[in-house]
């Protein structure tokens, strides 16, 4: 079993927010990446200064900082890495695809495959200067900002929903049908790869979610990731100006990743997760689950209200399966985030939550 310190408590805004120097394990030669921009990125002009951005659990992430711009590096992890993980090529696709339709992502700007520049394939995208909320109830602001940036969250989550993938060339992101059948058998197994202590709560899922999953739903893109600490906000405005981090993004369920979204409402407090499940919403300003799921009913059409605990059982079952695949790079030496190792006492409680809604649909 791994055996991790517990780190509590844990300030995400302080431990995320910023850069630091390039850890040693995900170093890279900055004179040969700045050799290749400068022949194949128009405008890119050095010297060039590399630094690691803190937050971001998977692919390391890196703020490239010349005289004139600031760019973003996104690269997967050296190392052994689990099967289909890491696909920096797909969130490239990504963006290539919403950014002409005006949805709010950075701008792509070059895809590189050839992995004798840094170690590993990267792709680079511009820079957007806003904010990141990491803590769910927003300490630093106010109940009228709080309901703004929940509702342009609502409202950019049911646009990307709105999108038929073949129109925007995206027909081939990903299979589509059976979403949710397929989710739960890759990460059923992802999971055991990565397994370092038995969970008896995951075993059990494992078995009972392939037979209880909700009807296929309409085929849309999916984030797979959609939370307030994957936007980044305008600087003077409530306004989502940047939805970052779609590794896990493909065509799916948008119920099942709307209902990802909403887990922020039922988190379990403990691990180092973003929970609002024992605050004063109303005193926050902060939209009750029923409302927010209204919201995006109303914008969207979709109403997840029947099928709501199974979807809530395979998302949580499906984060903790994510989580300990995070433990597992501690175990083998490839995390990217220097917080990851916290991330150990997290999958245990997210287990018995998903257990909680498999039991409330039906689960013996």
């Amino acid at each position: 079993m791994l055996q991790i310190e517990h780190m509590e408590p844990f300030d995400r805004q302080a431990a995320y927010t910023g850069t630091d120097e390039v850890s040693p394990l995900l170093a890279f030669n900055v004179a040969r990446l700045e050799a290749y921009l400068a022949e194949q990125l128009p405008g890119f002009a050095g010297p060039l200064t590399v630094k690691q951005f803190r937050g971001g659990q998977s692919n390391p992430t890196y703020l490239l900082v010349t005289p004139a711009r600031k760019y973003v590096l996104r690269r997967k992890p050296p190392g052994k890495l689990l099967p289909s993980a890491h696909a920096v090529d797909r969130e490239f696709k990504v963006l290539s695809a919403l950014y002409p339709q005006q949805f709010p992502v950075p701008q792509p700007l070059l895809l590189c495959e050839d992995e004798s520049i840094t170690g590993t394939t990267f792709y680079v995208m511009a820079f957007v200067d806003g904010r990141v909320f990491w803590d769910l109830p927003m300490p630093a602001s106010n109940p009228a900002e709080r309901a703004a940036v929940y509702d342009s969250m609502n409202a950019t989550l049911a646009k990307l929903h709105s999108f038929d993938p073949a129109a925007i060339g995206l027909a081939d992101y990903g299979k589509g049908e059976d979403y949710v059948a397929r989710q739960v058998a890759r990460w059923t197994k992802q999971y055991v790869a990565s397994e370092t202590e038995k969970i008896v709560e995951m075993d059990r899922l494992a078995a009972w979610l392939p037979q209880h999953l909700p009807p296929q739903h309409t085929v849309r893109i999916v984030h797979g990731d959609f939370r307030l600490d994957n936007m980044i906000l305008a600087a003077g405005r409530p306004d989502v100006i940047a939805v970052i981090d779609w590794e896990l993004s493909t065509l799916g369920d948008p119920l099942a990743d709307f209902t990802y979204h909403l887990m922020a409402w039922e988190m379990p407090t403990a691990g180092g997760f973003g929970s609002l499940q024992t605050l004063d919403l109303a005193a926050l300003g902060i939209p009750s689950r029923d409302a927010y799921v209204a919201a995006y009913a109303r914008r969207t059409g979709f109403d997840p209200g029947p099928h709501v605990d199974v979807y809530l059982a395979y998302n949580f079952f499906r984060l903790a399966a994510i989580v300990q695949g995070i433990v597992g790079r501690v175990r083998d030496g490839t995390a990217a985030n220097r917080h990851a190792a916290a991330r150990a006492e997290a999958v245990r409680p997210l287990a018995e939550a998903a257990m909680h809604f498999a039991r409330r649909a039906g689960a013996p």
